[in-house]
């Protein structure tokens, strides 16, 4: 990794991702004052940023369709207010998720044309469209669990390819479109059910460790490539389709993690779960990682920049090997 160069400075940044030609990304954020994130658009030199959802509503997880003339982002823009309430966590719960009710929808790429493609009270977000633009997968919490789905790319055929109890998001689809990677925690004993309930009930998901796993783009297959304990999270394909990229703090923590949050690193894994190799070593959170369709650049989001030590920005670097 070279070459490191900081694309975002006002707000906080995240979830930056590469449309198919390589040539922009798109990403949420609440810069410009607001209380809860858009979708903004920008070339990969950070120059014209564009905001590209609605002005109101919270937005997240936005992705690039192929030929870059639509995008797929989830949105709460069809409820009243501004932003969604965060939940009441107990006292005992430093973090936890807010699950709040985003559809998943469809629009022009300077944000005109705004469609649903889901329509359930529930969470429906985390959209990733295949290479071949022929369908989505997201996550959904529409069964009372939470669980990957995926649907044709109108929105039609929505199918369920996980069934296990307990958390299974954050999914991505390989580059050929055979197989899907995903982090999962599945409680075992009767108190992590319990947590989990209630954790379901009440719309929220509570930090716990995180695994990294592979199936088909049929829900068959299902592989494990971690089991370390640690949170191991927000998977994306290398494009060879033989490598995964994540973030994890497997290796340490800070012991001064109330000013600077825990320690995420980079990490690059074979689709078998063989060839763990450590790519960043910065000792702060570095995460959301993606390649470029091309292999030659690397983005993410990372808290690096002390001027704004909780604060997350965009950032990008060369890649080579």
């Amino acid at each position: 990794m070279s070459n490191l160069t900081q694309l975002t400075f006002e707000g906080d940044n995240g979830e930056a991702y590469f449309s198919f030609d390589g040539k922009q990304l798109i990403y949420q954020s609440n810069r410009g004052g607001f209380e809860c994130d858009k979708i903004w658009t920008m070339n990969i030199d950070g120059s014209n940023k564009t905001m590209v959802s609605p002005g109101h509503g919270a937005h997240t997880c936005a992705f690039f369709q192929p030929g870059e003339q639509q995008i797929v982002f989830a949105s709460t823009s069809h409820l009243q207010g501004s932003c969604p309430k965060k939940p009441d966590l107990p006292s005992h719960i430093r973090y936890a998720w807010p699950l709040h009710p985003y559809d998943i929808y469809r629009a022009n790429a300077d944000g005109s044309g705004l469609t649903a493609l889901t329509d359930n009270p529930k969470y429906d977000a985390e959209p990733i469209v295949s290479a071949d633009g022929k369908w989505i997968v997201f996550g959904s919490q529409r069964e009372g669990d939470f669980d990957i789905y995926r649907m044709d790319v109108d929105g039609d055929n929505v199918q369920r390819l996980t069934d296990t109890e307990g958390y299974d998001g954050g999914p991505w689809i390989s580059p050929d479109s055979t197989k899907i990677v995903w982090r999962a925690w599945h409680p075992t004993s009767a108190a992590e059910k319990a947590q989990w309930q209630e954790n379901m009930k009440q719309d929220y998901v509570q930090s716990t460790p995180l695994d990294i796993w592979v199936m088909n783009a049929d829900g068959s297959n299902k592989i494990r490539l971690t089991d370390n304990g640690a949170t191991n999270w927000a998977p994306s394909w290398h494009p060879d389709g033989k490598r995964i990229v994540f973030s994890s703090n497997m290796d340490d923590w800070r012991d001064d993690y109330k000013t600077y949050g825990h320690n995420f690193e980079l990490y690059l894994i074979n689709s078998d779960g063989s060839g763990l190799e450590r790519i960043t070593y910065n000792k702060i959170f570095d995460s959301f990682p993606m390649f470029s369709p091309n292999g030659k650049k690397i983005v993410f989001g990372s808290n690096r920049n002390p001027d704004k030590p909780r604060a997350t920005d965009i950032f990008i670097a060369d890649w080579s090997e």
